[in-house]
């Protein structure tokens, strides 16, 4: 009977515990992701996560053959420079901004219609004996119509 009591408040607690974190990623995204799409139009989605360093993150989405994309990622300044990775549904790696000096932005196309996942990775800055830091990763998709 006691447990019935308890695991409601708990549920509302934890909630409530992850609920500031969640509001302060979704202003870190609009204030300095959202910025970074240019004249691409925001397609509404607000993805982003607070990430410890040495953690990943996938995401899968669906882009259409008729469109220019975007792709936008922004962390907090007190973790690495996030690692980002595109794989078609065969894993084929499409792009990885590691090859382009970690860019923060990806603009391509699609000769037909896919869904994409898109890895996310926070790299360990390796320091022994320090606890790995954590902060906000945000990622925005926009697009406009190909003419």
């Amino acid at each position: 009977m006691r447990i019935t009591k308890v695991l409601p408040v708990l549920t509302v607690l934890l909630v409530l515990a992850a609920f500031p974190a969640n509001s302060q990623c979704k202003a870190f995204a609009k204030k300095i992701v959202l910025p970074e799409l240019g004249s691409y139009t925001h397609d509404g989605n607000y993805h982003a996560a607070v990430l410890v360093e040495g953690e990943e993150a996938e995401l899968y989405k669906t882009f259409y053959s008729d469109m220019d994309y975007r792709l936008s990622i922004g962390g907090e300044e007190k973790i690495p420079p996030i690692e980002f990775t595109v794989l078609d549904a065969n894993r084929n790696v499409l792009y990885t901004n590691k090859d382009n000096n970690l860019a923060t932005t990806w603009d391509f196309k699609l000769e037909s219609s896919q869904q994409l996942k898109v890895v996310i990775k926070v790299p360990s800055s390796n320091r022994p004996g320090e606890t790995p830091s954590s902060g906000c990763v945000a990622i925005m998709f926009g697009f406009r119509v190909r003419r």
